[in-house]
Order: structure tokens, then sequence, then C-alpha cells
């Protein structure tokens, strides 16, 4: 598996960039430089040197052909008489060759020289490395005059100076360059670094306030300076928080109207149902007196006032959650005893099988626990028939001990589009299913009960069949 590198920091590639740029700079400013100040000081020589070479070989009185001894002498006047630095001195005429040095031949005169030098009365220059060494090599023909035209006497002498001095000079300005472009480097780490701040600072007021933003607190604002990109961003930024802010504001006013209205219906609703059921209830003893269609649509009555009160009692129950105003009364509870108590008072004890481990107690609210499994077992029994099993044990899970419930039935199980939906609001699998037995809210307030405790409820298929619900609980609730 290849290791990922890790992105490098804004601050920096903003660094590493205003080196990189000062880097550039200096090297290119240091190149010209080094460029200019090496043609001056090259060509100042060259030039020094070839003026003088024409000067003096223009005041030289030899006969044609000259002898070589007076040749070699001219030699050595040239040489004598060099400028700026000390030159050796050749002579060519007529194939032969005398020099002021030792050795009659030089090795950095070049054949290019020598053809410049047949078709340049004026003189030819040529520099040449050899090995380290820079030489600056330069022809001067012998000329005459006839008849007013300058014309070549064929007697050519060439000057070969060594440019040791220059290279040096140069070499020097090269190691100046450099020595001075490191501190300049380490100098430009100080600007970098303010310019790096100038613009992370923004940004990182900008995070700040992104997560500030995002745990609630609406009502960030950052500070606007200047009027640069990073200042139109921070305006934007309070613009778009301000405007969130009143969005969020009108949605959670009609919010707490929609749940004070449910809460206010639901209560005005209980004081006349109550008297309903009163009634129901004695209707109901006086209908086996009563003809068989009287006496159905009295018993229809009274189970449909029974299903209105229970969905009023819902409604309550989800407004308090929805609220933030349901309270969890903790107690240490049997959890066996607890699940046959809850299925005796409904008379489920013969329709579920259970599974409950002896001595395993939990903290937990009674009122609402029995809610749970209630509800739980309740659908079971409606929707997958007989055969339900209820199941308790103590799991460990790497933030604590806790209580699993499990509710198994045999039924269909539950459509696959379904199972995200079951503990909405209201929802109906069946959209052409506008009743049912229920009051469509018995999962919801299943799920804000197991929440309330700090727990979660999930709902999934068995594998041989039917529909499975796991709660699990700590087995100490936070109260």
């Amino acid at each position: 598996m290849r290791r990922r590198i890790a992105p490098l920091g804004l601050r920096t590639r903003l660094i590493a960039a205003f080196l990189l740029v000062a880097a550039i700079s200096a090297a290119t400013s240091a190149a010209l430089t080094y460029r200019e100040a090496r043609t001056a000081i090259l060509k100042q020589s060259q030039d020094t040197a070839v003026s003088s070479m024409r000067d003096l070989v223009g005041r030289l009185s030899l006969p044609l052909p000259p002898r070589p001894d007076e040749l070699k002498r001219a030699c050595a006047d040239l040489a004598r008489s060099s400028q700026p630095h000390s030159w050796m001195v050749y002579a060519e005429y007529a194939g032969n060759t005398v020099s002021s040095a030792e050795s009659p031949n030089s090795t950095v005169i070049t054949d290019e020289l020598r053809a410049e030098a047949r078709t340049r009365p004026n003189g030819a220059v040529q520099r040449v490395r050899k090995g380290k060494e820079v030489y600056l090599t330069f022809a001067m023909p012998a000329t005459f005059k006839h008849n007013d035209r300058t014309q070549s006497s064929g007697l050519v002498f060439y000057g070969v100076m060594p440019l040791a001095t220059e290279q040096t000079t140069v070499q020097a300005m090269v190691v100046a360059a450099r020595d001075g472009a490191l501190p300049a480097l380490g100098i430009a780490v100080i600007p970098a670094l303010l310019a790096a701040r100038s613009v992370l600072k923004p940004v990182r007021r900008l995070r700040h306030a992104a997560l500030s933003l995002g745990r609630g607190k609406l009502d960030t604002r950052i500070e606007v300076k200047g009027s640069d990109e990073l200042a139109d961003l921070a305006r934007t930024f309070n613009e778009t928080a301000s405007a969130l802010e009143g969005s969020v504001e009108e949605l959670r006013q009609a919010e707490a109207r929609a749940r004070r209205f449910a809460a206010d219906v639901s209560h005005e609703l209980r004081t006349p149902l109550a008297g309903m059921l009163a009634v129901t209830e004695v209707l109901d003893e006086e209908a086996v007196h009563l003809d068989s269609d009287t006496a159905a649509a009295l018993r229809l009555i009274t189970a449909e006032t029974g299903k209105l009160a229970a969905l009023v009692e819902d409604l309550m129950e989800i407004s308090r959650f929805d609220a933030r105003a349901a309270e969890l009364h903790a107690d240490e509870v049997d959890v066996a005893e607890f699940v046959r108590k809850t299925l005796e008072r409904r008379h489920w004890q013969d329709r579920v099988a259970t599974e409950l481990p002896a001595g395993l107690r939990a903290r937990l609210d009674p009122r609402r626990f029995d809610v749970v499994l209630a509800n739980l077992v309740g659908n079971a029994l409606r929707h997958g028939g007989a055969d339900v099993h209820v199941s308790a044990a103590e799991e460990q899970r790497p933030d604590g001990a806790r209580l699993v419930v499990r509710v198994a039935d045999s039924g269909p199980g539950i459509d696959p589009e379904v199972l995200p939906h079951v503990f909405d609001r209201f929802y109906k699998a069946d959209a052409a299913r506008t009743r049912s037995a229920g009051s469509g809210l018995g999962l919801a307030i299943t799920l804000e009960n197991v929440r309330l405790h700090g727990g979660a409820v999930r709902a999934a298929n068995r594998d041989g069949g039917g529909a499975l619900f796991t709660v699990e609980m700590p087995l100490e609730a936070a109260v």
C-alpha cells in the first residue's frame, strides 16, 4: 500500500513560494550582473590590448623583407611595451615564425585567427580556453600605404595575453554574488513570514468562525478589516451568516408554533375524550340489550373513541419530546421480572416466548421502558403474528456494559424500502392504507424513549424470516 504524503500547509507553501521568487530574483540579478561585469572587464582588457598593439605595430619601421633577427627584436620590443598585461608576441612572414618567447610557435593561436588576420587589415581578436586557462589572442597585420591605399605587407604580429587576472576578478564576483544571495534568502524569510501571517490570520479567523457557526452559534460574525479580497470574503461570510440566522430563527418559530399547536390541541381534546370514553363504556355495557345493528354501531364508536384517546396521549407524549420537556426517572429494576410483568399486564404472556437471564439488573426509567417493550411486542404481535420472541442480555461494548433487548417475530418481515422509515412518525408502508390499528406514533415514541436513556434501537430482517428489533441501552442510564 502506497503511503500517502501529507499535503503542505498554506503557511509553508506561501513561505516556499516567497523564497522561491526571492531565489529566482537573486539568481537572475546575479547572473545578469555577472554577465555584464564579465563582458565589461574582458572587453576593457581586449580593447586596451588591441589598441596598444595597433599603435605599436603602426610605429614599427622594418625593411621588407625583414631579416629574422630584426623581426625577433621587433617582437621583443612589442612584448616589453605590452598593455595592460604582459604579452607574448609572435610574428609570421612568408612561412617563417619568430616570437618573443623561447618557442617560436604558440599552441593557442588558431587557424581561424590566422584566416581573419588575412582578411582584416585592422586586426582580429579571439578568446581561447586551454585547460583551465583563458587567453586573449589578437592578430595585427603590418600594412603600408601605396598610392593612398592601405596594403598588407604579409607580415602579421600575434599577441597572446593570459586573462588570469580578469578570471580571478570574475570568479571573485561569482563568490561575492553567491555569498550575498544566501544571507539575502535568510533575510527574505522575515517578509515571507509577515506576508504569510497577513494572509493566514484572516483565513484562520474565517475558519474559527465557520466552526463556531457549525456548532450552532448563528450570531458569529467576523471583523472586517481593509478592502481586499479577504475582506470581501469576510463580508460575504457575515451576510451569509445573517441570512442563515434569520432563516433558522423563522424555522424555529414555525416549529415552536407547530409544537405548541399540537400540544394545545391534544390537551384540549383530553377533557371531552375522557367524557366520551365514560359514555361509550356505559353504552358498550348496554349494547347486549339492543338490536344487532345498534350494538355494532356502539361497539364501533367505543373502539374508535379508544383509538382517538390513544392518539391524543401519543401526540402529547411526542410533543414533550419535541419540546425537550421529557424527563428520565431512573430506578433499578430486575429486567427479567420487569419484562414478564409488562407482558402479563397486557395478557401477552401466553403469546410471547421469552429468554430472560436471572439476576440481570439495570437502572432505567420503568414507565418509559414499559412503553418501549409494549410498543415493540405489540407491533410484533400485530404485524408478525404468532411466535414472537423476546430476549434480554448484558453485552460489553467499547463504551461500557449494555442492556440488549431483542424482539423477533416470524412474520413476513419488513420491506427493505420501508426499513429506513419504520421509526418515522405516521409513516405508512402502503400509501393506499389510510387507516391502521395503531396511532402511527408508537415506534417514533419508542425511538425517543430509547434515546432518552442514551441508547439506540434498530430494525432489521432475520435470515430465517421475520422482523427483528434490537434495543441497546446503558445498564446505568444517565439521569
